[in-house]
């Protein structure tokens, strides 16, 4: 019986398509003196991301709604902030995975039982038997059938740098306070949907450090975490 249940949660799982969970990789390294530096401006931080493009705009309300929670505080401009935290993301080109598997067909095997019911009659010295015998039949696996599945992957990809502007004004020198980077890879190739479970992800380690190693978070799109993010408090209040 184990074996057939572990069985059905692979069916299930296949039945599922590539992924309904979103895996995020997040490592992020801080200095010390990384929490003292709480007024910040976003700035692009590729060439290729524009600060007037809609969409950079657009991901600057989940991250402002994330850095806020965590107790920094939007500046009106660059004199007036402590750090400027430099916004690249990405999308990688599609990836086709192809893998087999096999669906186990179910039937009789055999029989597993019998049961005989019947009279026996006697005259003199012989007798005589009359009855009827039961069959009880066993089931399970009776074959297989061999599938392909193709399945397309993207990787998607956020990165944000803060830098030191009290010593830029000083030293004309960049220094890095935080950095933090969050990857992940799955089905959905709109980085519009997966940007605030980028977010999410990072969330709890800006200006922070993920102890010497990378880590594997996992949100679904409905997780209170992302809902903060994408929609806002009061639409997470509205939910509950």
């Amino acid at each position: 019986m184990k074996r057939l249940l572990g069985l059905l949660l692979m069916l299930v799982g296949l039945s599922a398509g590539c992924a309904t969970k979103f895996f995020v990789n997040v490592d992020a390294l801080s200095v010390p003196e990384a929490a003292t530096a709480q007024k910040y401006v976003l700035l692009p931080g590729a060439e290729d991301i524009s600060s007037d493009d809609l969409r950079f705009k657009e991901f600057c309300v989940y991250l402002n709604r994330a850095l806020v929670s965590k107790g920094f505080v939007p500046a009106e401009g660059m004199d007036s902030a402590d750090a400027a935290i430099f916004v690249s993301y990405a999308i990688g080109d599609p990836k086709e995975h192809v893998y087999s598997y096999s669906i186990p067909h179910f039937g009789q095997t055999g029989i597993s039982s019998s049961t005989t019911y019947g009279s026996v009659q006697s005259t003199g010295n012989y007798g005589t038997f009359s009855g009827t015998t039961t069959y009880q039949p066993s089931y399970g696996i009776t074959g297989y059938s061999s599938h392909v599945r193709t399945c397309v992957t993207y990787t998607r990809w956020l990165s944000l740098v803060a830098c030191d502007l009290a010593a830029y004004r000083r030293e004309k020198k960049v220094v890095e306070l935080w950095r933090v980077t969050a990857v992940s890879t799955g089905s959905s190739g709109d980085l519009r949907q997966v940007f605030p479970i980028l977010v999410a992800a990072v969330r709890p380690h800006l200006a922070e450090n993920t102890d010497k190693k990378s880590i594997t978070v996992t949100f679904r799109e409905n997780d209170e975490d992302v809902i903060r993010i994408r929609d806002g408090d009061a639409a997470l209040a509205d939910k509950k």
